[in-house]
């Protein structure tokens, strides 16, 4: 559930960065994503061969973002715009600090939420992996918090599990992993972490296989969110025998020359 709506896929991606429009296409329909993200200040969703030419927004839910904006009111403006130009309310928030980490501005983050959920937006925030700032913009009334696993487009995989868990075990709304994700494997982790969902773009669209790719992370957000609900055995320092050894068979021991002591 999220912002009120039910949805099948945990998996969100964007739309940038592909080749063409067909890419993204096959791209989307291999991840089995039902939420795609489009970032206003690259993409223009008004003109003849745009986006929505291909990827129907009647099928799709739009994820407008503010992607590339560095204060708060960047963010609010650009987001305003989102709601001008085709309606969509449910947005994510994004407003970055630090040009070489692209690391969020938390004090300007928190300012262009406060502002947004006042003007009925349903805020789903890119944040910093800090329980805390995720808490505040919960209480915020944010729809979502999206800590970072690490800097976007690094593909480095989450670098704090620690920090993600202990925000999706205190969150009340979804949490969903935003950046930072290179591969099935890291996906996989952020839903065994207790996540609600993964959003990613980069991770496929710089793969040497795109549409391969998408197909991964579908299964691997699928493999990890089972995994998590299956509840995993716990770590032990020494070996476990996975057939014990009680209960033998006292003629087969007798034989094998194994004795109590």
């Amino acid at each position: 559930m999220l912002a009120g709506k039910a949805y099948r896929s945990r998996l969100l991606v964007g739309t940038g960065k592909y080749k063409d429009l067909q890419e993204t296409k096959a791209v989307i329909e291999a991840s089995g994503a039902e939420i795609v993200t489009v970032a206003l200040r690259r993409m223009d969703l008004s003109s003849n061969g745009s986006l929505q030419d291909v990827i129907d927004p009647r099928k799709y839910t739009y994820l407008p973002n503010s992607a590339g904006c560095y204060t708060a009111e960047e963010a609010v403006r650009t987001l305003r715009l989102a709601r001008e130009l085709g309606g969509w309310t449910l947005v994510k928030l994004e407003v970055i600090g630090d040009r070489q980490t692209l690391y969020p501005d938390v004090a300007e983050t928190l300012k262009a939420a406060e502002t947004l959920v006042r003007e009925g937006f349903q805020v789903m925030a890119y944040t910093n992996d800090d329980p805390v700032t995720a808490r505040k913009l919960e209480d915020l009334g944010c729809a979502a918090v999206m800590p970072l696993a690490s800097p976007i487009g690094s593909g480095l995989g989450i670098q704090n599990p620690l920090n993600i868990r202990l925000i999706a075990e205190q969150a009340k709304v979804p949490v969903l992993v935003d950046a930072g994700v290179g591969t099935a494997s890291d996906a996989a982790v952020a839903m065994e972490l207790g996540c609600d969902g993964v959003l990613l773009n980069t991770a496929i669209a710089a793969a040497q296989h795109p549409v391969m790719m998408a197909e991964a992370m579908k299964a691997a957000v699928i493999a990890g969110r089972l995994a998590y609900l299956a509840g995993r055995m716990p770590k032990r320092d020494y070996a476990t025998p996975s057939s014990p050894e009680e209960g033998l068979i006292p003629a087969l021991v007798a034989r094998s020359g194994v004795t109590k002591e």
